[in-house]
């Protein structure tokens, strides 16, 4: 299904057409859910917690003030209902390491990545993104899968600009190790 600019469906509701927030529900679900099922860990509590998260927007809708894209502020509130959510199940999170990392560049990763097939490759990659704690999981899904840019990603997980950044660059270093340790296995074999 083809989808409307965000602000036509806000547009309707507002005016009174409620029906209509069942189509931006449907356009968002899946990220959504995919925002906090990373950080929950949980489908069960990512369910109840995507639930949460669009009732809570919908309640909330008169007060979005349009200073960035509907979807940026609606990942927000996923992020902060889903962080809400671990604080009082009192889980504790790892902090990410500080040490500095080497530059690779893409055309070495590139190469390298495709000397596999397409069949191999998508595993490699799945495996090796299997192997990143749920923090930096959800990067990766804000914004490969997301497509949103790093000022979103800031705005919706309180992170500074240059920190997001920096941690990409972190996860795709990390994920480049991890999969050239695997094509380096997969060679021996």
């Amino acid at each position: 299904m083809k989808y409307q600019d965000d602000s036509y469906y806000i547009e309707r509701v507002l005016s009174g057409d409620v029906s209509v927030y069942g189509t931006l529900v449907a356009k968002h679900k899946n990220m959504v859910f995919s925002i906090v099922l990373k950080i929950l860990n949980s489908r069960e509590d990512a369910e109840e917690i995507s639930q949460d998260t669009f009732l809570k927007a919908y309640q909330s809708l008169r007060s979005f003030e349009k200073k960035s894209k509907f979807s940026t502020w609606l990942y927000r509130i996923a992020y902060n209902t889903a962080i809400s959510k671990t604080r009082k199940k009192k889980m504790e999170f790892v902090g990410l390491e500080t040490s500095i990392v080497d530059n690779y560049s893409t055309d070495e990763i590139t190469i390298n990545v495709h000397t596999i097939e397409d069949i191999d490759q998508k595993a490699l990659v799945e495996k090796a993104l299997s192997t990143l704690n749920e923090s930096d999981n959800l990067l990766v899904t804000l914004y490969y899968k997301g497509d949103n840019s790093i000022e979103d990603i800031s705005e919706i997980t309180g992170l500074s600009v240059s920190n997001v950044k920096v941690k990409l660059f972190r996860i795709r270093k990390k994920l480049y190790d991890e999969m050239n340790e695997m094509m380096k296995k997969h060679e021996m074999m």
